[in-house]
């Protein structure tokens, strides 16, 4: 379970070479804008230091930079800002600090710089091992540069993840189930499969409004969940969160699991979300979105748009929400104090929730409908 005086870190890079269509998080297009992003990492720094002040002491539990493209965030000053948190927050000895990045050409050739900096983790976007898909999905790599990544990665990083999303239209059970076997054949010892899905905000979303794309139906989607909990089972790894599979615990990502335990962490950059303990009230954050209101508002102490201060019913609720989505499940004295016993009950005897050890948990049923679960439980 995660220690009640540790902290995560994590940094949001909003720039990217490309705006995916089906992408609706908080990024931006990485032109000429070299002045705004040495500003944007000073402003990084200033609001984690600032951060560090308000929480006291705290040791280091993990670092996960995020985007956007953060492989595109220059070396230098991803390892000022690690230098940065491990002296606000010290004393945690060795720990999971991941990168995600791009497979194209000129990225990998960063991977080297980006491990002497102090990333030991790399979380690869592949999305797919088909040069179709990737068109579909306005990916600016093939796979044959993905291959070429991954060769680099596996010289400079001795943990890596790969990132991939089915139910794309016209996609078949039998195709995802040979792709997903060759994913694994690469060697990787963590896999996060995610389903497509349309936000209404994107390019995806605008395509579909108008008819022009048709997304995969729900029976099709079950079909390649369940294809895809089949096929990692087989090849030996575990799925201990819904979209999350690794080959044995070692391989499990550290700082998703600190987040999902229900663990403090600090957000900084551009929309980062947070989550702080602050005079013994769980506190929600959200920092400012746009990257100059971000700047300014670090500038003037006021990085935050949001700082809700969550009631216990509020936070026990997001314990459970996030505990549900992992292996591990909840406690079910949180169940019982918020008063679910007899939902939970109800959920049991139809199999999609489980009892062991003091911990309750979806079965694999259960988190294939987690959404529906969760309804059930809290509506």
């Amino acid at each position: 379970m995660t220690e009640p005086d540790t902290v995560a870190l994590y940094v949001h890079w909003p720039y990217c070479a490309r705006i995916c269509p089906y992408c609706d998080f908080n990024v931006v297009r990485d032109r000429g804008r070299t002045e705004e992003q040495a500003a944007l990492a000073d402003a990084i720094v200033a609001d984690m230091e600032a951060q560090a002040a308000l929480l006291g002491a705290r040791r280091l539990a993990s670092i996960f930079f995020g985007g956007g493209t953060p492989s595109l965030m220059p070396p230098e000053q991803v390892a000022r800002v690690i230098q940065r948190a491990r002296a606000l927050f010290p004393g945690a000895g060795a720990i999971e600090i991941t990168l995600e990045a791009n497979p194209t050409d000129a990225e990998a050739v960063r991977f080297t710089a980006l491990a002497a900096a102090g990333v030991n983790r790399l979380s690869l976007g592949v999305q797919s091992l088909d040069d179709d898909a990737l068109r579909f999905l306005g990916r600016n790599h093939s796979a044959a540069e993905a291959m070429r990544a991954l060769e680099l990665a596996r010289a400079a990083f001795a943990r890596l993840s790969i990132d991939l999303i089915y139910a794309r239209p016209g996609q078949t059970v039998a195709h995802w189930t040979d792709e997903l076997n060759r994913a694994v054949d690469l060697g990787f010892e963590h896999v996060s499969p995610y389903q497509l899905t349309i936000e209404a905000t994107t390019a995806f979303g605008r395509a579909f409004a108008r008819g022009a794309l048709v997304p995969a139906d729900e029976d099709l989607a079950a079909d390649l969940y369940e294809a895809t909990q089949t096929v990692l089972e087989a090849r030996g790894f575990d799925a201990y969160e819904v979209s999350n599979h690794a080959r044995g615990e070692a391989a499990r990502s550290v700082h998703n699991l600190h987040v999902w335990r229900g663990g403090d962490y600090v957000g900084v950059g551009p929309g980062a979300h947070g989550r702080l303990t602050l005079d013994g009230v769980r506190t929600a954050t959200v920092a400012r979105r746009g990257i100059a209101d971000y700047l300014a508002g670090v500038s003037a102490g006021q990085p935050w748009s949001e700082d809700q201060r969550l009631s216990p019913p509020e936070a026990d609720e997001e314990r459970l929400l996030l505990g549900l989505r992992t292996i591990e499940g909840v406690d079910a004295g949180l169940v019982a104090a918020m008063g679910l016993t007899s939902r939970v009950d109800d959920l049991s005897d139809q199999g999609l929730l489980a009892t062991r050890g003091g911990r309750i948990a979806a079965t694999a049923r259960g988190r294939q409908v987690l959404d529906g679960v969760l309804r059930a439980l809290l509506v």
